[in-house]
């Protein structure tokens, strides 16, 4: 089999928007946007880009959005300009927020009226000349427009004060005609978004994906997963912020390019809000984590829902334990399809296959997508080692956005692009994550991966959430250190101790337990054990 991976996005879009006209796209608080309604107002914004603005084929626009209507609608004109999109987190402080636009060199800012303070304190450092203000239901009907738009800012109070020199309002941008946005020439190699890794090795970098790297994951998505990714017949619920590569890979290229339809969720973390939606709305495919997943099994609300239409439940961006797995499959019907991926590799780089979930794997690699581990001098080791694990694809990135040592450390002449994760490669090929390289521990010369440590407790009927870490003890050694959120107040640290235990080796049983409310999280829910390492302030 060979995929064609020589087009760009703009010909997946031109393609879906001639083939699904008046099929469902995307839909957000109930306002729903067809294929052919996304096809006008990405090329109204398109033609705005090019006609009122200073930008060139290859300039950079950051995009500040959570996942809301306005979302594709200018990423997709965007790109259709032959512009660069730069993905921001709305959750960004001013400073993140100032290195992100400082080092993509972005000239136009888009972005949300209810996080505009943060931009609006640094803008004038930036390179950025223009900021289009969006607010929530720009794109819904005119009265629910104006009575939503009323309610966040001046009821809920959710709109802070801020100003911009050069601020235009997102409805103004689409009163061009969509006829009068001119094609540009794109090419498969040339960079279409420049997506930011998290800086949790020094400063955030600027991944360089390509049209060819994101229509080849997207290609090599949709055949690896096509029992499940029927044409014009699915409805994906999408909770992960489409800025994150994980998402904006499933919703705005593999669901686009088959003529699926997606479900927006501006907020997951509003759970009562999630649901009602869920409730409202028949869907196949669920997107998530295992924070995410958590989360729902604990909802009574979510507990009574109809699962039976229900076809794939898919699961990235943090590791899936094996409880979490077990109660969802039992409750939905649904068995979690756990992949891995990247945002150097666009990002997936393998998922179970529907029907031979193997759980405790992230599954088989992608078509067209070569995996190895090495050892720590670069040797590749034999199936059932654990190593390095080291991708080659088309889905490798070009490289990191004005970094080049940066990028020849994790990047070789063949094409092996360095993951930083350890793996071990199955003799079936199914491949198992072990954990990050950074983040094992070393117990008196022993190898402790959190993961497994994390998988082990999670199995106790008291804990909600662990996350497990490596801190110097007294005598300066390192041990196994767990962060524990637990439903009963009345659980001790011996009582989870001697529940590590029996099932884990004694240098695996964590030292210290500390109890928390919640642990930190990202944007996308990942429990971030960097923060955990960081004594909480008294």
């Amino acid at each position: 089999m060979s995929l064609d991976y020589n087009r760009t996005l703009v010909d997946v879009f031109a393609e879906s928007f001639g083939k699904y006209t008046d099929s469902p796209a995307f839909t957000c608080m109930g306002q729903t946007l067809t294929f052919g309604e996304l096809d006008e107002l990405s090329a109204r914004f398109a033609a705005w880009l090019q006609q009122s603005t200073s930008l060139k084929p290859g300039d950079r626009i950051a995009v500040q959005l959570p996942n809301v209507l306005q979302y594709p609608v200018v990423v997709f004109g965007a790109i259709r300009a032959g512009l660069v999109v730069v993905n921001t987190n709305p959750l960004y402080t001013s400073h993140e927020l100032k290195h992100q636009l400082s080092d993509s060199g972005a000239k136009v800012l888009v972005v949300l009226a209810n996080i505009a303070k943060a931009a609006s304190e640094i803008i004038d450092q930036t390179s950025v000349e223009r900021v289009i203000v969006t607010e929530i239901a720009d794109l819904h009907s005119p009265l629910k427009r104006v009575l939503l738009n009323f309610a966040v800012r001046y009821i809920k109070k959710m709109v802070p004060e801020f100003s911009f020199a050069h601020q235009i309002a997102f409805r103004d941008t689409l009163n061009y005609q969509a006829d009068s946005w001119k094609r540009v020439n794109v090419v498969p190699d040339d960079v279409a978004v420049l997506q930011y890794t998290g800086g949790t090795t020094g400063v955030a970098k600027g991944a360089m994906l390509t049209h060819r790297n994101l229509v080849a994951n997207m290609l090599q998505v949709n055949e690896h997963m096509k029992a499940v990714f029927r044409p014009n017949q699915q409805t994906y619920i999408a909770p992960l912020p489409l800025y994150h590569i994980y998402a904006f890979t499933i919703h705005c290229t593999s669901a686009l390019s088959l003529g699926n339809h997606n479900v927006l969720i501006p907020n997951p973390r509003d759970i009562k809000a999630f649901v009602a939606t869920l409730k409202k709305t028949p869907f196949t495919c669920f997107v998530g984590l295992n924070t995410l997943f958590n989360a729902l099994l604990r909802n009574a609300d979510f507990r009574q829902l109809d699962f039976s239409k229900v076809e794939l439940t898919s699961s990235g961006g943090m590791a899936l334990t094996a409880e979490t797995a077990k109660q969802w499959s039992q409750l939905t019907g649904s068995a979690i399809s756990e992949g891995y991926g990247l945002t150097e590799t666009s990002p997936v780089v393998c998922i179970n296959p529907p029907g031979k979930v193997q759980l405790g794997t992230v599954g088989t690699p992608m078509p067209e997508t070569d995996c190895k581990v090495i050892d720590e001098n670069g040797k590749t080791l034999p199936a059932g080692e654990p190593g390095e694990l080291c991708i080659r694809g088309p889905q490798v990135m070009k490289g990191y956005w004005q970094r080049e040592d940066a990028t020849a450390e994790v990047l070789d002449a063949d094409g092996w692009f360095k993951s930083g994760d350890i793996a071990i490669i199955q003799d079936d090929g199914y491949i198992r994550i072990v954990d990050r390289k950074k983040d094992m521990i070393n117990v008196s010369g022993f190898k402790v991966f959190p993961n497994e440590v994390e998988d082990a407790l999670s199995a106790h009927p008291d804990i909600v959430e662990v996350a497990v870490v490596g801190v110097q003890d007294d005598d300066g050694s390192e041990v196994v250190k767990a962060f524990v959120v637990s439903s009963n107040p009345d659980l001790t640290a011996k009582a989870v101790r001697e529940f590590a235990k029996t099932r884990l080796t004694p240098y695996k049983v964590p030292h210290q337990v500390e109890f928390r409310k919640e642990l930190p999280k990202s944007n996308v829910g990942k429990v971030l054990r960097r923060e955990l390492k960081t004594p909480a302030k008294k």
